[in-house]
């Protein structure tokens, strides 16, 4: 079900309207839902749910009785038989997928290369890095459009559509704006078609910041952003068929919002999560 994903996403300081709009469906649905009764066994369900979703996020090779054990060492009371039914019900599977990689068409460069593969920054709102992916549903492809903060590793802004559009990077980038603010911030991407329109480079000097571009075919010079597809493209997208988009939109959006945020620690951040290190940035800096 979508609506405990906001309650809990609440909980962890994002807006419930943010989280209505990405995934959807209205406020006024969430509210209803919350003011109607649910039972015991619908809320220990739930709980058990999504903490065997958090467990197999983590590692998607592994199925329910691996799961059973993690919870039960964490304290929840979650037998395998239990955790079998639930993990079904929410198609918890353990499974192993190659990576797929997709076309890309690269177009002349309407930015110099101001990153020239350095994928560094001494401060927050530096340099961010953009790119889109996609993935197949029954019901057809969805694309995901991410920009990325070099110096946290956190996903700053992102959306997600059923077509590849200069909206989806346009979009993307306003949800970063409305996030960080920045000023002269670069944001550097491929010569993908989105990030060449009128409409992406509008976006970028009215927000006075500053475009930057790698080379043709040089898959190294977004390596950084690259990288975090490859976790997705591990822990989500090859997890297991989709059915509908919004099954793998809302797969998309828990997991960068409540894995790869707030319980994904990284060696380049002193095992600490982007959000951990975000937090003690800023708190040195005040």
């Amino acid at each position: 079900m979508t609506y405990p994903l906001v309650l809990d996403l609440a909980d962890d300081g994002v807006p419930v309207a943010v989280t209505c709009r990405v995934l959807g469906f209205s406020k006024q649905a969430f509210y209803k839902w919350r003011a109607a009764p649910v039972t015991r066994r619908d809320i220990e369900d739930a709980y058990v749910i999504h903490a065997a979703l958090r467990v197999h996020h983590d590692d998607p090779e592994f199925g329910y009785r691996f799961i059973s054990d993690e919870l039960n060492d964490a304290g929840m009371a979650a037998g395998r038989n239990k955790v079998a039914r639930l993990c079904h019900g929410q198609a918890i599977v353990s499974t192993i997928h190659r990576r797929r990689r997709g076309a890309k068409r690269p177009g002349p460069a309407v930015h110099d290369d101001l990153v020239n593969r350095d994928f560094a920054a001494e401060g927050l709102d530096q340099v961010w890095l953009t790119d889109i992916t996609e993935h197949w549903t029954d019901e057809g492809r969805l694309y995901l459009c991410a920009i990325k903060d070099v110096h946290s590793n956190k996903i700053v802004g992102y959306s997600i559509d059923s077509r590849m559009t200069s909206s989806l990077a346009v979009n993307a980038l306003a949800n970063a704006i409305t996030a960080r603010t920045p000023e002269s911030t670069i944001v550097h991407s491929d010569r993908g078609s989105q990030f060449r329109s009128h409409a992406y480079v509008d976006a970028l000097t009215a927000a006075g910041l500053r475009g930057s571009m790698g080379r043709v075919a040089a898959a190294g010079d977004n390596a950084a952003m690259e990288s975090f597809f490859a976790l997705l493209q591990k822990n989500v997208l090859n997890r297991h068929r989709w059915t509908t988009r919004d099954e793998l939109r809302l797969a998309i959006v828990t997991w960068i919002e409540k894995t790869y945020h707030r319980r994904r620690r990284q060696e380049r951040l002193g095992r600490l999560t982007p959000v951990e290190f975000e937090r003690q940035t800023l708190a040195l800096a005040a």
